[in-house]
């Protein structure tokens, strides 16, 4: 039989996609593209936004209309958070929840006994452990992404994450260990380290997150290894100077600042102030060459004045991040913010994000501009035309080079920036 796999969302998502894919192929399963046509369409939903639910249930939809003799799967992250609304989906043959969404293949086989519409979600409970998972590959790719942590404590008023992914609990360091001996096997040079609340991995336990690094760093075959989003009240002093002694670690940080202004920071429940969000870029661009820092931010978040998205602004250019991807408030049922109301309208969210969008591309143009006629070391990771290969520095700058003779593929070469456009640099 055939599979295929539609995936909305974070790289926590992607992650149990090929898990739950490797799994399907042990079983004998061909994994196809959604665009081929597959006995099962399984889509793992991402629900952090109303569009990303709006987008599930499209795409639900879709391939049912598209292929009516299949099955389609719904499973991930809006399931769990939203089990009526998943549950009324009638056009999804299978329902199930991003805790049990390892079960798939029990559940695929009890469909083809009973030829029944199978809804199973089950909830997150405090104290679930890890659940375990690892992977062999990515997708025939040189990078990949590797999940190590799950849930989260925080609780911030606009997010649903909580409800949708438990709390905080960790993969074990041996497990990891394993892990990644098998993708340096498998010809994986860079691996990403990612998790719903990344910078929380051990919390409770022995071991954190420079533990989980240096066991990357010290697989032989692996190249280079860097983290998925982080929390800025986690990184403290001593992490920092731990992680600057990594030499394969790549200094890219994507910190999560959603709001420049304190009051605003102080309604969303976000546990940190604007000044120690600054301190921590400092300390990061003091303790690592040509670091990168990149990050979110929402804009319209209830009760935001004209002088809150002012001064949020403000504090945004005065960073200089190298990029920001910037969003509109988008109100979740079952949130603390979603019971105070939305107090911005549409229009005014639409007009805030596009001046942030705006301004912050002006701060990365001038950052590419500054970076030509220098030298970067790239890991060449796929040919996106013939003779034409694209990867990426250590501090995450794609990088586009032409080679007519040599296949590129998987190298580290060091390259002299030429040019660039809004997308990548050119190199020689």
């Amino acid at each position: 039989m055939k599979a295929a796999f539609y995936t909305l969302g974070c790289k926590v998502n992607q992650y149990e996609t090929e898990y739950m894919s490797e799994l399907l192929k042990k079983a004998g399963f061909e994994i196809v593209p959604p665009e081929e046509k597959a006995d099962y369409y399984i889509i793992n939903s991402c629900t952090v936004t109303a569009t990303a639910d709006q987008k599930t249930r499209q795409s639900v939809r879709r391939f049912k209309r598209r292929h009516p003799d299949s099955a389609v799967i719904l499973t991930g992250c809006m399931p769990q958070a939203f089990p009526e609304d998943a549950e009324a989906l009638t056009e999804a043959d299978i329902v199930l929840s991003n805790k049990n969404d390892f079960d798939i293949l029990k559940l695929i086989n009890e469909y083809e006994q009973k030829k029944a519409r199978l809804v199973r979600i089950e909830k997150h409970k405090t104290g679930d452990e890890f659940r375990y998972c690892s992977i062999n590959g990515f997708n025939d790719r040189i990078r990949a992404f590797v999940k190590i942590e799950d849930g989260c404590d925080r609780f911030c008023s606009y997010c649903i994450i909580p409800e949708s992914r438990g709390r905080v609990r960790s993969k074990k360091p041996e497990d990891l260990k394993k892990e990644i001996e098998n993708l340096a096997d498998s010809a994986i040079k860079e691996i990403v380290l990612v998790g719903i609340n990344l910078s929380a991995y051990g919390k409770g336990e022995d071991y954190n997150i420079v533990d989980a690094v240096k066991i990357c760093a010290d697989t032989e075959g692996i190249e280079r290894v860097r983290l998925g989003s982080l929390e800025p009240d986690h990184i403290t002093d001593d992490i920092i100077r731990q992680l600057s002694q990594i030499h394969k670690f790549c200094p890219q940080f994507h910190i999560s600042l959603q709001s420049g202004c304190n009051k605003t920071l102080k309604n969303m429940n976000r546990h940190y102030t604007a000044e120690e969000y600054r301190a921590l870029c400092e300390k990061l661009r003091n303790a690592f060459e040509n670091a990168s820092i990149t990050t979110d931010v929402m804009v319209g978040f209830n009760e935001e004045t004209d002088d809150d998205f002012t001064e949020s602004l403000d504090f945004v250019k005065s960073i200089g991040f190298e990029k920001v991807h910037v969003f509109p408030y988008s109100q979740r049922n079952g949130t603390a913010a979603s019971r105070k109301g939305d107090s911005v309208t549409k229009q005014e969210k639409e007009k805030r994000a596009q001046i942030m969008i705006e301004e912050t591309e002006k701060i990365r143009r001038g950052y590419l501009k500054g970076l030509v006629g220098k030298t970067a070391e790239v890991l060449f990771e796929n040919e996106i035309l013939p003779g034409i290969f694209q990867g990426y520095t250590k501090n995450y700058l794609p990088v586009r080079k032409e080679s007519k003779k040599d296949n590129l593929l998987g190298k580290i070469l060091n390259v002299k920036i030429t040019d660039y456009c809004d997308e990548f640099c050119i190199a020689e």
